[in-house]
């Protein structure tokens, strides 16, 4: 989630060091305009009525090496090298053939105007003069040369399908009906009820976000077939009927009997299905799915239930067995492959898979080959000598894809700080690494087709968003600026925003840490502070975008005069393996002591006054802000604690056992980071909120707790969402924020 901009630099406790602190301030009180206007949770948060967003050029995307600027009523091309922007088609053109029959025989047809935007049409054919169109569940491919409909794809509308899937390359549509699979019209399983297919597996996760995987000339289709009537049936109550009824899911817990999990093969062309012959998939995950080039092959990650050891497996797309293991990995605490191997396009016998084996993801450049010789002879994976293609104290976000003529590969990552993402090439013979951006920020990129050009789309500080149109051979040098956003918040009154860093827990590692103070700060006065803590693994509070990540409700409350902080403590993301895991088997604990080392700062400082520090979080967050109460009374006076989880034991299988092994394992664990046993320690105000339908972290957690407190005689207070899963979303989201408000202002005040 930057090059710190110095600031002031204090003298600290002892017991934390500090670094210069960054400031981004908007105008001070000396020139600040009369009449600029506080901002409300309306103008603040999504859903609010007035929510001020950060502009953006909606649909921007590459069309081969030729960029798309879409509009609402016309759509435009810019090309790159002269930078000269050409009308391309409009609204009004494509909608005059909205009942004309496709010319390829498509089914369907469009109900005249099928485009009220260009903002979401795509452009995947970087070959062919061809627009994509999603109208509903309907896609339906324009050629933009002729003005025609070459073809529509009803087939999902028609039959109200999910977890749409279209490939270009083969021209076929997949989607679900509910636990089944469908392509084109045709239906391919017919399971009965506690067995899904074509759907996200393993809980989302391992980097999993679908279920359907197209081969890369579209002829196959790969999809994750999921049992699980073995897993135990959990309630969730829907009270929108008079007499409410229940709304059974399957959900794994902690050290329970999970799904299990195989993976098909579908031919369109011969309608014949075909699953991996991989064993028993009992108590094993399948993750990160890619194919071969020539798809005659299929990769997949396996990993055994207690996450400490994967396999990168190969199989036999035509009969479904294993052609042999080409990489095993094992991890005292536990491995976490979240990306599929991918194949250079240039050399279709080597391949690029990331590990964090030497702490930190990077990249490591495969032969297929020398794997498939060495799987071949006893001790493989010792054979299996990689060439690392990236290395150091940063890691690899993503890869964004390759420039073939040239041999790079372009990544994201956070090679300038732990606070950016930044993309470069890397030169896969050499190794030279260039940076293509500006250096600063976090910045978001889209690749031509032949790698030559970027679309990057970024932030700063205080840059609330640009994009740019960049040179892969430049090396970012010259690039042209096709947007920029004003400032969201401009005439509203903001906070102050600094960043800086502290030591953790363990004496020598470096914490961000973000404070938001009201426009008017008086040093010379007492300020309450509220701490908003996440803590947990793949999440990262303070980046180096705009206003450091300072969420719209931390805006809000500074201005109504509280000290906003932010500490990522070790267990979240981006800082590498030790960071992340030294939290195992004891999730809440290392994390909270690192929150008191940000408290000691806080109570240096002149202006805050210990007596008033309140804690929020969700989620994770919502544990944090539940242990901080329970496990230092006489510090945090006050928590709201959103969909906190409670019990470990009350977790899913998946992200519960990675971090903490199962409670047969890890007893002491469990039971130490299980708050009911401290619900007696609880002595300032708390609320706990949650939501009625949460799948994620069920309400177990919440109302057993209660029932904890009331046992020891302790008094939190409890509010609860009707109708929302793992969080409140749309309009409800700013009466969440105002709750949220009041509490803080009648106990922290």
């Amino acid at each position: 989630m930057k090059k710190i901009i110095h600031g002031l630099l204090a003298t600290f406790l002892t017991a934390a060091i500090f670094y210069p602190t960054s400031t981004m301030a908007q105008q001070s009180d000396a020139t600040q305009p009369a009449d600029l206007k506080m901002p409300t949770l309306e103008d603040l948060i999504p859903g609010g009525e007035t929510y001020r967003f950060t502009e953006n050029l909606y649909g921007v995307q590459w069309w081969g090496d030729v960029c798309i600027k879409p509009g609402i009523d016309s759509l435009f091309t810019i090309n790159p090298k002269n930078r000269k922007e050409t009308l391309l088609i409009t609204r009004a053109q494509v909608n005059e053939n909205a009942l004309v029959t496709p010319t390829a025989g498509g089914q369907g047809n469009t109900n005249g105007s099928i485009l009220q935007h260009f903002y979401n049409v795509e452009f995947p054919w970087a070959d062919k003069p061809y627009m994509l169109i999603k109208k509903g569940k309907t896609y339906i491919v324009h050629d933009v040369e002729k003005n025609d409909i070459v073809k529509v794809y009803s087939q999902a509308e028609k039959n109200n399908g999910a977890n749409i899937d279209f490939t270009p390359q083969g021209g076929h549509i997949a989607y679900t009906v509910k636990n089944n699979l469908y392509v084109d019209d045709k239906q391919v399983t017919n399971e009965p009820e506690g067995i899904v297919c074509g759907q996200s597996v393993h809980r989302n996760e391992f980097g999993i976000y679908k279920g359907t995987f197209w081969s890369p000339k579209g002829n196959l289709l790969a999809f994750y077939r999921m049992d699980e009537s073995m897993v135990t049936s959990y309630p969730l109550v829907d009270i929108t009927q008079r007499i409410g009824t229940i709304d059974a899911i399957r959900y794994p817990m902690a050290g329970m009997t999970s799904h299990q999990v195989t993976v098909g093969i579908y031919n369109p062309a011969t309608g014949k299905t075909i699953y991996l012959d991989a064993g028993d998939p009992k108590d094993r995950y399948f993750t990160n799915i890619s194919w071969s080039p020539d798809e005659k092959s299929l990769f997949l990650i396996e990993l055994n239930r207690d996450q400490n050891h994967s396999k990168l497996c190969r199989y036999d797309v035509e009969t479904g067995k294993l052609m042999g293991v080409l990489y095993e990995e094992t991890h005292e605490k536990y491995v976490e492959p979240q990306n599929p191997i991918v194949f250079l396009p240039w050399d279709d016998t080597q391949f690029i898979y990331q590990s964090q084996r030497d702490g930190y993801n990077h990249l490591y450049l495969f032969s297929v080959d020398k794997l498939a010789g060495a799987a071949e002879q006893e001790g493989a994976s010792a054979l299996a000598a990689p060439r690392q293609l990236t290395k150091g104290e940063w890691l690899v976000r993503d890869i964004l894809g390759f420039n073939a003529k040239k041999k790079e590969v372009i990544i994201s990552a956070t090679k300038e700080s732990p606070l950016q993402s930044n993309t470069y090439k890397v030169n896969v013979k050499s190794g030279k690494i260039t940076l293509l951006d500006n250096g600063q920020g976090v910045h978001n990129v889209q690749l031509s087709a032949s790698g030559t050009y970027l679309i990057d789309n970024f932030s700063t500080p205080d840059v609330p968003r640009a994009i740019n149109l960049v040179s892969t051979a430049s090396g970012g040098a010259n690039p042209r600026r096709i947007f920029t956003a004003e400032d969201p918040f401009k005439g509203l009154v903001m906070p102050t925003v600094e960043t800086g860093t502290l030591k953790a827990a363990d004496g020598k590692t470096d914490l961000y840490w973000r404070m938001l103070k009201p426009r008017d700060f008086d040093p010379t006065k007492k300020y309450p502070v509220i701490v908003y803590v996440y803590g947990g693994p793949h999440a990262q509070m303070i980046t180096a975008n705009w206003m450091y990540t300072a969420r719209g409700w931390d805006l809000y409350m500074a201005n109504k005069g509280y000290i906003m902080f932010t500490l990522d403590n070790r267990g979240s993301a981006n800082r590498g393996l030790e960071f992340e895991n030294c939290t195992f088997r004891h999730l809440g604990i290392e994390e909270g002591k690192d929150q008191v080392k940000g408290i000691e700062y806080l109570k240096s400082l002149p202006y805050v006054d210990a007596n008033r520090i309140g804690v929020h979080g969700w989620s994770f967050g919502g544990h944090m802000t539940t242990a901080l109460m329970l496990r230092y009374p006489e510090i945090f006076k006050v928590g709201v604690a959103g969909g906190p989880v409670i019990d470990w034991k009350y977790y899913e299988v998946m992200y519960g056992e990675r971090y903490m092994d199962t409670p047969e394992q890890n007893p002491d664990g469990y039971q130490a980071t299980d708050l009911k046993q401290q619900a007696g320690n609880l002595e300032g105000h708390l609320l706990i909120i949650h939501d009625d339908h949460d799948d994620t972290c069920v309400p177990q957690h919440t109302l057993s707790f209660m029932k904890a407190c009331v046992d020891a005689r302790t008094y939190p207070d409890l509010f609860i969402y009707p109708g929302h899963k793992h969080n409140v979303m749309g309009r409800d989201r700013v009466h969440l924020h105002e709750k949220i408000t009041r509490y803080f202002e009648d106990y922290l005040r």
